[in-house]
């Protein structure tokens, strides 16, 4: 049987790594869908240098990317160069010439892809990004098919494998933040400009992805809280740990009777929880939904390969409907329409917090700082401090009882007049949601 032949655009580690799996699996490939999948057109700045797979060395190279896209022969078109502005002019000119596209562009599909799917329904062609999210996790396949008829209340993602593999460091040998960005740095875990890792940005763009997938709004990164990790110190695992908690960059998507909350930021999560044990690298989403209650996905959030195999997966669903027909085919956002998104202010959001205090110690100043929770209603819980040398930089921690982010804020703002304060207090929430009796087990790392 004829192929349905694929044009790549973008030779880095994702689109190598498909070529690798194409290439590899091709008879298997071959097999599942009754026919093969062939690469006809390959675009990248540097495609003289790049070494292809003898299985398509025939197929034609160009730095060019309208090249591909205008290819006749060619039928699908692979996205895979990031980015928000040359790749949305790939991605709409495929479009534009009737052609499905599958793409791994999650900062692209974040900001923009509701509505670059509503051409593609104009169009007549699909678009899939499967790998825009969790590299190697289906996360999309299960929220989109595989538990579409449960009403999805509480989603949490660890999303970004760098900051995951920071913390983990970090809790493991307590090391500095810099320290370990420095090593992350030289393993290639993280870019020469860490920023869009350690500050949330790339979560966000998932988790923005996946709550639009989740609750089936038009949802936008500005839409969410966003804080990284650059603050969490060796010491704020000393006392999670006392509190039977670690730490993770937490992607939370809840929904309250005010709407659905959106936030990225360094949360406190229970050990006992399946979650804590997601290390290094690794990705996981952890869904609660109304009747089928807790399920878990967990597996490498990034890399050549499988975030190709999630590509090369979505290239055979796309080949799939090309070929049969797929005119009832489900939308890469799991509903048909997206609404319109109101956001919800994190600071609806209720929790019990981790407080954490670096002081100029003297006396009075527990009784400073919970005067100043009272006066905005916050009831202590405990307060925790661990022996330490240096009076002139004192750290501790006050736990509080459920209270609003609101009132943790205006909290925090009162503080901001002590003059014992060397730094504004970090805040994290308590993830007690989290527990469940239903939870599985914890993997094996």
């Amino acid at each position: 049987m004829q192929p349905v032949n694929i044009g790549i655009i973008g030779l880095g580690n994702v689109g190598l790594g498909t070529l690798d799996v194409l290439a590899e699996n091709h008879e298997l490939i071959a097999q599942k869908l009754g026919f093969p999948l062939s690469v006809v057109a390959i675009c990248s700045r540097g495609v003289a240098q790049r070494h292809v797979p003898a299985a398509f060395a025939s197929a034609h190279r160009t730095t060019h990317w309208s090249e591909v896209v205008k290819h006749p022969d060619v039928h699908i078109v692979a996205e895979l160069v990031g980015g928000t502005g040359v790749a949305r002019e790939i991605i709409e000119t495929a479009i534009a010439h009737k052609k499905s596209v599958v793409t791994a562009n999650k900062e692209l599909m974040a900001l923009a892809g509701s509505g670059l799917w509503d051409q593609a329904i104009a169009a007549g062609v699909n678009i899939a990004m499967e790998a825009s999210v969790a590299g190697g996790i289906p996360i999309h396949s299960v929220l989109r098919e595989g538990i579409a008829a449960d009403r999805i209340m509480t989603l949490y993602g660890i999303l970004n494998g760098t900051c995951n593999y920071i913390l983990t460091a970090i809790e493991q040998h307590g090391s500095s933040f810099e320290q370990v960005l420095a090593e992350a740095q030289r393993a290639g875990y993280a870019e020469a400009d860490p920023s869009a890792d350690v500050d949330g940005f790339d979560a966000r763009s998932k988790l923005a992805i996946l709550a639009a997938l989740a609750f089936g709004e038009r949802i936008v990164p500005s839409d969410i809280f966003t804080e990284g990790i650059r603050r969490i110190t060796p010491i704020d695992f000393e006392y999670a740990h006392q509190l039977h908690h670690t730490i993770r960059l937490i992607c939370a998507a809840r929904q309250t009777p005010n709407g659905v909350i959106l936030s990225v930021r360094p949360s406190l999560i229970p050990q006992s929880t399946i979650l804590a044990s997601v290390r290094g690298a690794y990705n996981a989403v952890w869904v609660r939904g109304k009747f089928g209650a807790d399920t878990f996905y967990y597996g490498r959030g990034a890399g050549p390969h499988p975030t190709g195999v999630a590509v090369a997966s979505d290239l055979m669903r796309v080949a799939r409907e090309i070929r049969y027909g797929g005119p009832q085919r489900v939308s890469p956002f799991a509903h048909a329409r997206l609404g319109e998104y109101t956001p919800i202010s994190v600071t609806l959001h209720e929790s019990a917090y981790f407080l954490r205090f670096r002081v100029h110690d003297r006396p009075g100043i527990i009784a400073q700082l919970a005067a100043a929770l009272a006066a905005e209603n916050v009831s202590i819980d405990a307060v925790l401090q661990l022996p330490h040398s240096n009076w002139r930089d004192l750290p501790f921690v006050i736990t509080v009882q459920p209270t609003t982010e609101a009132s943790i804020r205006a909290a925090i703002a009162r503080m901001a007049e002590l003059n014992f304060l060397i730094e504004p207090p970090l805040a994290m929430p308590m993830e007690l949601a989290l527990t469940s009796e239903k939870n599985p087990p914890a993997p094996a790392t």
